[in-house]
């Protein structure tokens, strides 16, 4: 008798593929009570290194950052580099810079306390420039009872006489407004009691154009004095004097009459002309300055005042 072909208890699958086998149950569970088993998600491994942070992606810069070679760390204030290029005094750099009008190698800087190589190109937009050729400058006959710098107490500062009743007008000159009194300042000293020419400007760069430690600009006195002045004493005055233990750069110094010298000087150290009189034996009963670099007092009024005019240099 044939043997009976064994049925399998699950049918074949339609697409011709072994049938899956029915899960075993567990011995512990009826088989009723067949629970499914969690999926496990497996992680692959990592490689060495992995769980540290990525390194951050670096900002992109930002228009009116520095450019490289210009930077809040390294180099030279930019502030600075356009003072000594007589671009723009040191303040009004700042302001410059904070408005934008600043370019570094051609990048626009915006940023008070940037610094730049030494040698970088440092240019004003023409908002700038214009606000640069805008400022004034005036010439003032000082009186004798009135300081050129910060008021002392009891004293009377020469800005003070900038009034448009002291004013020298011309045809082709601008008339006093209030404005013009806005960021004036002297350039240079002339004491309480000496008189004569004193220069007041909104123009950072004149002012260390006349009195910046490099400044090559003459300023000629008329100096009255009282004493006996020898060879040896005017040799001293024109080249051999020091001022409180700095030695004093090279004067001319020379007699126009019985009592009257005649000073030119490249510096303006405090009282330095009066000083320098006491070292030799004189003393000092007049004091007038006549000329700062190419411009003379001239027929200016005593107490009155004029602007400088587009065509006149120092």
């Amino acid at each position: 008798m044939p043997a009976k072909r064994r049925r399998d208890a699950t049918p074949a699958r339609g697409d011709g593929r072994p049938p899956t086998a029915a899960p075993v149950p567990s011995p512990a569970s009826p088989v009723g009570d067949v629970k499914p088993q969690p999926k496990v998600r497996r992680i692959p491994a990592r490689p060495a290194g992995a769980g540290q942070p990525l390194p951050r992606r670096p900002a992109a810069p930002v228009s009116t950052a520095a450019p490289a070679g210009s930077t809040p760390q390294a180099g030279v204030r930019i502030s600075k580099l356009m003072a000594e290029r007589g671009l723009c005094s040191r303040r009004n750099a700042d302001d410059y810079i904070s408005r934008g009008w600043v370019f570094v190698d051609g990048h626009r800087v915006s940023e008070l306390g940037t610094r730049a190589d030494p040698n970088a190109e440092i240019t004003l937009d023409r908002l700038g420039q214009a606000d640069q050729q805008s400022r004034l400058t005036i010439l003032l006959h000082k009186p004798i009872g009135y300081v050129s710098g910060q008021p002392e107490p009891g004293c009377t500062p020469a800005v003070s006489l900038i009034q448009p009743e002291n004013q020298v007008c011309s045809p082709d000159t601008p008339l006093f407004h209030p404005t013009c009194l806005r960021g004036l300042a002297p350039a240079g000293r002339l004491d309480i009691d000496s008189t004569g020419l004193l220069v007041l400007t909104q123009d950072g760069r004149l002012a260390r154009h006349l009195i910046g430690a490099e400044s090559q600009v003459d300023k000629e006195y008329l100096v009255r004095v009282q004493g006996q002045l020898d060879a040896r004493g005017l040799a001293l005055l024109n080249h051999g004097l020091s001022l409180d233990d700095r030695k004093l750069k090279p004067a001319r110094v020379e007699w126009l009459n019985d009592d009257q010298l005649r000073f030119v000087l490249r510096e303006g150290r405090k009282r330095q002309i009066r000083r320098m009189c006491e070292l030799v034996g004189l003393r000092v009963i007049g004091l007038k300055r006549v000329r700062i670099g190419a411009l003379r007092l001239g027929d200016l009024p005593l107490g009155q005042w004029r602007f400088l005019r587009p065509d006149e240099r120092f």
